[in-house]
């Protein structure tokens, strides 16, 4: 007569235990990844960090509207295409600055050479760590940019308004290659018409060891519209 409620009290801990057994396999309900960012998410935020791998190692760039707002328009909308991957810091001047943005691939560079953007006011001094844009005159901004390895105040002047600055990383810039100097036809660096004409394939074979922009891209928006505001 007692058979008959142990065992369906053995049934129920057996169900409770398969029961826990197929939660634990199951395991944590992982949230589903953020939506991608897109360039009006880049256009409305205040900052955003993007993320320099290299073959060096890593930096991060945090890119500041308020300080340049159409080169960070223009550098946002750059990195969304994963314009610099591959490409090479073929300028790097110890104690002054470290120089790349000419694309892997010419048909990459040929697409967004013509696309200057305007001029903005310099806000922000040219001190050790901060990223502009390199110009050839007037409202000449593309795609070049470079990392200020001391204080260039003297760029202010100039009207070289920074963009952004490296955040993290500053060893990384420091230990980029530097042997071959300025470009031609100041020095026996790289030719800047050739990179733009040949590409990789020009820097690969004249001058191996520069280091490479392994990918550039953008990690998180301030402030993020993919995140619920707290109620």
């Amino acid at each position: 007569m007692t058979t008959r409620p142990r065992l369906s009290h053995a049934l129920a801990a057996l169900a409770l235990i398969g029961s826990a057994g197929c939660a634990a396999l199951r395991g944590p309900v992982v949230p589903p990844p953020p939506p991608p960012i897109t360039p009006p998410m880049l256009a409305a935020a205040d900052s955003f960090l993007v993320r320099i791998e290299t073959s060096k190692g890593a930096m991060d760039l945090m890119v500041r509207s308020a300080w340049a707002p159409r080169g960070a328009a223009q550098l946002g909308e750059l990195v969304l295409n994963a314009y610099y991957d591959g490409g090479r810091f073929f300028r790097v001047l110890p104690g002054f600055v470290v120089q790349w943005g000419l694309a892997a691939t010419p048909t990459m560079t040929a697409t967004w050479l013509p696309r200057r953007i305007s001029d903005d006011p310099v806000k922000e001094t040219n001190r050790r760590g901060t990223v502009t844009y390199a110009m050839g005159g007037r409202d000449t901004r593309t795609t070049q940019l470079f990392i200020n390895l001391r204080d260039n105040a003297r760029l202010d002047g100039m009207g070289f308004a920074p963009v952004g600055e490296i955040v993290a990383g500053l060893t990384v810039v420091d230990s980029l290659h530097a042997g071959y100097g300025e470009g031609a036809p100041m020095g026996k660096g790289p030719s800047q018409d050739r990179i733009t004409k040949e590409g990789e394939a020009y820097l690969a074979a004249a001058f191996p060891l520069l280091d490479t922009v392994v990918s550039m891209r953008v990690v998180s928006l301030w402030p993020d519209p993919r995140t619920p505001t707290p109620r």
